[in-house]
């Protein structure tokens, strides 16, 4: 279930991005800031927008607006492959819900320990108690991660101190 906070943390690390990615070389190719007034202010709706596809019910919606946003923000030849602390941005944790990987059906323990934000040996852990699932090639099946992370979180009973 995601919050408020979530959906806004999720924004402001979109606009983040998009300046660093995108406004910021643009404004020094312009030589202006002024011209972009009106682009800066147009992603920052799309932002919003974005963030309420990505955190959404709609799974498929949430996959299709992942997959256009770091194809946009994360352009290259190789496969997406982003360094551990993505997972732990707004936008990692999002991507990550939404798809598991973005460009991956099967991860390394230690990259399905970024995504999780677990250890690696947590990761070993869990696929040795059958709660994710291993891939033929020895890593983790991205599709049992993404599961992880969408499944209801356990409520735990308040015991009172005796």
């Amino acid at each position: 279930m995601t919050t408020t906070e979530d959906h806004a943390e999720l924004v402001a690390d979109l606009v983040r991005v998009l300046e660093t990615r995108i406004l910021d070389p643009l404004e020094i190719l312009l030589a202006s800031d002024a011209l972009l007034e009106p682009v800066r202010a147009r992603l920052r709706v799309e932002a919003e927008v974005w963030a309420a596809q990505l955190l959404g019910a709609d799974r498929k919606r949430a996959t299709a607006t992942a997959a256009r946003l770091i194809g946009a923000l994360f352009p290259g030849d190789a496969p997406f492959d982003p360094p551990a602390s993505w997972w732990r941005t707004a936008l990692g944790r999002a991507v990550a819900r939404a798809t598991g990987h973005p460009s991956a059906a099967a991860v390394s323990y230690s990259t399905a320990g970024a995504i999780l934000g677990i250890t690696r040996q947590g990761v070993h852990d869990l696929v040795k108690r059958g709660k994710l699932a291993r891939d033929s090639g020895g890593g983790v099946t991205t599709s049992s991660i993404r599961d992880r992370l969408n499944r209801p979180q356990e409520s735990i009973p308040c015991h009172p101190k005796k």
